[in-house]
């Protein structure tokens, strides 16, 4: 079966490596036997590699910089395991020997990647296990805004104030990529306060309940005492207006007036307030008309109605006129606020009010928990001093309890542990040595493996009680959190950026030679590639069904834009689809057509790139230098089809090696436009789906090609690759290949039900350990591109 290769070669290697093998003192090749135990280097190995390869990579003119005299009389695959790499995949793909150049036979070429393959697993067996490094990885923008939504309930939308998060291995959440510039930290400040405001209300929602009396609705016996205005009483003499005044409940009310006077004598004018005709409250009155002053006086009442009165004290108008005039009375209550007029987050934080005088140590019982739970692991006492500190201090200088309580929160969301990951070594390792994660590190790379957010209550609870440790109980973990809303983040940001649909929303179809693209066509293109991977997950598919599905999700917009009828509103269906269907998993979905094409056509050399990268974990070297482009325009689509135009393009020595794997994978997919519309024809010429790749395999259309992906052993090698990437937030290494293996074979062991993978992947030495940061002697060498 042909196979691509698997390990990314460096550039123009795989174009020469295997081309030629000169080993000095070689002898003819016998057929190398396909039991690799048979295989002996001497006899079998060197013979092969010097009969069907001549002098291109030894010597003062190897080419791709290659010397492959290093082997000697030994293989030395310890020392040269990536060169072994190299002359495997080319051998395997059929890449070499290059045609025209005699072939070995086909059971001699097998038997020659197999006793490799078997080399190779036995140096991945003899490797000694090192989890790796991670670094301290800060949340990135969607970590960063699921994170505060599940911590204090506000959605902050990250993406819109932040700066762009960079890439490192084809994800955004990897912690050596994942700096923090001075601006940021600007940004983070900026949104703590804006969070902390939106949590934390400083008013108490009960003071917005307000009973405003109208001067109408009081009455008096007083000749002296009458309105002067429509919301004005004036006391020109003692005397006193009364109001009935009901009182929906028993508790605390406040009664607020608004008054003003005119003076004359040695004293202020008094007014008093009467409840049920005693004397509750008096008040001097310093203010005058220009700026009337406000006061409150607390009110502790049983349900019902009470009779309020408002009375002028101490008329005077010897040597002037000393009078009095309310301008506004208003009943603000009752104060006793439930729970529920409080918003959700601000309940969250402050599920009660604050005992008077026991504010401290009910702002140290509420940062405990919410310290804990924003640095995902138990916080100190001496952390959660610091954040009473705070809340005292502000109170010392005057500031209510719930302004305190909001400064406090400021500062956990810009600690440090807050805005980065930690896994924070112990002093007595030393350099070289592994650790396993501690309970509360494994429950945050779970959470932000599946979620893309911190752990909830249950991970935090489990690894308080160190049940995180016990495979049974972390696989039911996954299994319960795959099931949860929140999983829908692993589909966005590991599927997203896998598939590079997350790319959908920049790029832009030229409107003239595809009418129909449209917003509403771009969103629901985006929406099947989710709605898929998320059915493809929740239902535990097997992996090929990523490439090759009878089933799809489809709204009227994008059916009537795929072809298929009966499709009717804007809701997504789960449609199944005919025999035949040209549709099918994501190689054919209009998101990664599109992305994969150049505003005005189809690029099978993008798609055919794509495929190597994205679905088979091969890509090819960089393109050389200086390589003209394919021509463009009217007249040579007139004169030529796309297919003949890249055939001459790559008739160039400089370009065959890697076009010959590339547009094959490319061509398949023609029969879809540039926004993956169906097509027969492309202008003037009909389309040619027919492929051949590298060693003379040939297939027809897209059903060929998902035929082949779906047997291929590079795809499930390479989602293991990737994924395990995204979990652990760094680049994979040469000592990780035993973990992607046995991913594979975990795989494989399992039907390729995708939750065989999942759990592999949350099972791994990699994920589950770690290396410690001093040791930075280790040679740190990536797999990946």
């Amino acid at each position: 079966m042909f196979a691509l290769t698997f390990r990314r070669p460096k550039p123009l290697v795989v174009a020469a490596v295997a081309c030629c093998l000169m080993l000095q003192g070689g002898r003819a090749a016998e057929d190398v036997p396909a039991e690799p135990n048979s295989v002996v280097y001497e006899k079998h190995v060197r013979p092969f590699l010097a009969d069907y390869c001549v002098t291109c990579h030894s010597g003062e003119k190897k080419r791709g910089d290659l010397d492959l005299e290093i082997f000697g009389t030994e293989p030395g695959f310890t020392q040269h395991r990536e060169v072994w790499d190299k002359v495997r995949s080319a051998m395997d793909s059929r890449e070499m020997p290059p045609e025209g150049k005699r072939q070995p036979a086909e059971m001699s070429r097998r038997g020659f990647v197999q006793w490799i393959d078997a080399e190779l697993a036995k140096v991945d067996a003899a490797t000694v296990p090192n989890p790796g490094r991670v670094t301290a990885r800060r949340l990135n923008r969607n970590e960063y805004r699921n994170t505060v939504r599940d911590l204090v309930g506000v959605d902050y939308d990250a993406h819109a104030t932040f700066p762009h998060d960079e890439s490192g291995y084809g994800f955004d959440n990897i912690g050596d990529v994942l700096s923090l510039p001075p601006m940021l930290m600007e940004k983070y400040l900026a949104a703590a306060e804006d969070i902390a405001k939106r949590v934390i209300l400083t008013e108490d929602p009960a003071l917005k309940r307000v009973r405003k009396i109208p001067a109408g609705k009081f009455s008096t016996k007083a000749d002296a005492v009458s309105p002067v205005e429509e919301d004005i009483w004036g006391f020109f003499r003692e005397g006193e207006i009364t109001t009935d005044v009901a009182f929906p409940s028993k508790g605390s009310y406040r009664l607020r007036l608004r008054a003003y006077g005119e003076q004359a004598g040695t004293e202020l004018p008094r007014m008093a307030v009467r409840l049920d005709g005693k004397e509750i409250h008096v008040q001097s009155i310093r203010a005058m008309a220009e700026k009337p002053e406000t006061f409150e006086i607390p009110l502790e009442t049983e349900a019902g109605t009470r009779r309020v009165g408002v009375a002028y004290l101490n008329n005077f108008n010897a040597d002037g006129d000393r009078n009095v005039y309310l301008s506004s009375f208003e009943v603000v209550g009752p104060l006793d606020t439930p729970p529920e007029d409080y918003p959700e987050p601000h309940r969250r934080i402050l599920p009660k009010r604050a005992p008077i005088g026991g504010e401290l140590a009910y702002a140290k019982e509420v940062f405990r928990k919410l310290a804990s739970r924003a640095y995902r692991r138990p916080a100190t006492e001496r952390e959660v001093a610091k954040l009473v500190k705070l809340v005292e201090v502000v109170m010392r200088d005057r500031g209510s309890f719930e302004e305190a309580m909001q400064l406090a929160l400021q500062a956990v969301l810009v600690s440090p542990h807050f805005l980065y990951r930690w896994e924070v070594d112990p002093d007595r390792l030393a350099a070289g040595d592994g650790r396993d994660l501690n309970n509360f590190e494994v429950a945050s790379r779970l959470s932000y493996f599946l979620w893309s957010s911190m752990p909830d209550d249950t991970l935090l609870g489990l690894a308080r009680a160190g049940e995180l440790s016990k495979k049974a109980v972390r696989e039911a973990q996954v299994l319960r959190m795959l099931k949860d809303p929140r999983s829908s983040a692993l589909v966005r940001n590991f599927g997203g950026q896998w598939l590079q649909t997350r790319n959908l929303d920049q790029v832009e179809p030229d409107a003239t030679v595809f009418p129909t693209w449209d917003p509403a066509l771009r969103e629901a293109m985006g929406r099947e590639t989710e709605l898929f991977l998320e059915a493809v997950i929740r239902e535990d598919r097997k992996v090929q069904e990523l490439v090759d599905s009878d089933f799809t999700f489809l709204n009227e917009r994008l059916a009537k834009h795929y072809g298929i009828p009966g499709i009717v509103g804007d809701e997504f269906q789960r449609v199944t689809l005919p025999s035949g269907s040209a549709r099918g998993g994501v190689l054919t979905m209009g998101s990664v057509l599109t992305i994969t094409s150049v505003p005005t056509r189809t690029a099978p050399v993008l798609r055919g790139k794509w495929i190597l990268e994205q679905i088979l974990g091969t890509p090819p070297p960089p393109p050389p230098p200086n390589v003209p482009p394919i021509e463009e325009g009217a007249e040579a689509s007139k004169t030529a089809t796309l297919r003949q135009r890249l055939e001459l393009h790559r008739s160039k020595p400089e370009c065959m090696t890697c076009h010959q794997k590339m547009d094959p994978l490319g061509f398949a997919l023609e029969n879809f436009d540039g926004i993956g519309g169906w097509r027969t024809a492309d202008g003037p010429h009909a389309v040619d789906t027919s492929a051949e790749l590298p060693g003379g395999r040939k297939f027809e259309g897209a059903a060929g090609l998902k035929g082949i992906i779906r047997q291929h052993q590079d795809f499930p090698r390479a989602l293991a690759t990737k994924l395990l990437t995204y979990a652990l937030g760094r680049g994979l290494e040469p000592t990780d290949r035993k973990a992607v293996q046995q991913l594979v074979e975990g795989l494989e062991k399992n039907d390729f039900k995708i939750s065989a993978l999942l759990l592999g992947v949350v099972d791994s030495e990699p994920f589950l350990r770690r290396q410690p940061e001093s040791a930075k002697n280790e040679q740190h060498t990536s797999l990946h591109p």
